[in-house]
């Protein structure tokens, strides 16, 4: 879950950029997400950047020497679809399979609407990652 090194904390108010978001649906979704996650994480959201809003904080670095700032968990409310950040974890195939219809890359999970998953395997994914994390990268 790289992240360009200019996406930091904000002062942005996570409600105020939520109620912005034009689509009634996508909105309602990034709602229920932030209250799961803001349960899973036990952190705030916060705003990460000016579209992410994140839960928890880690440093990576990596063998390159690049090396920055992540939320534990994020998401993204896009028009095109509510992006989810979460690391992959060792159950990954097994979750992504009970999960509902969505699409995947290494770090990002796709989804239409939360409708369209199983809202239970998702909490199941956002604590792996968070256990992932956290052994990748101790504080």
């Amino acid at each position: 879950m790289a992240y360009e090194a200019k996406t930091r904390p904000t002062d942005i108010a996570v409600a105020d950029f939520i109620a912005a978001v034009s689509h009634p649906g996508r909105r309602a979704d990034a709602e229920t997400l932030v209250a799961l996650f803001e349960r899973i994480s036990g952190e705030p959201a916060v705003m990460w950047g000016g579209s992410i809003v994140g839960f928890g904080r880690y440093h990576y670095r990596y063998a390159t020497g690049h090396e920055g700032d992540a939320p534990l968990l994020g998401f993204s409310p896009r028009k095109a679809n509510m992006v989810i950040y979460a690391m992959p974890g060792e159950r990954r195939d097994e979750l992504l399979s009970r999960l509902g219809k969505h699409r995947s890359s290494v770090a990002c999970l796709y989804v239409n609407r939360l409708s369209d998953i199983n809202l239970d395997v998702l909490a199941e994914m956002a604590a792996a990652s968070i256990m992932t994390t956290r052994a990748l990268y101790p504080s």
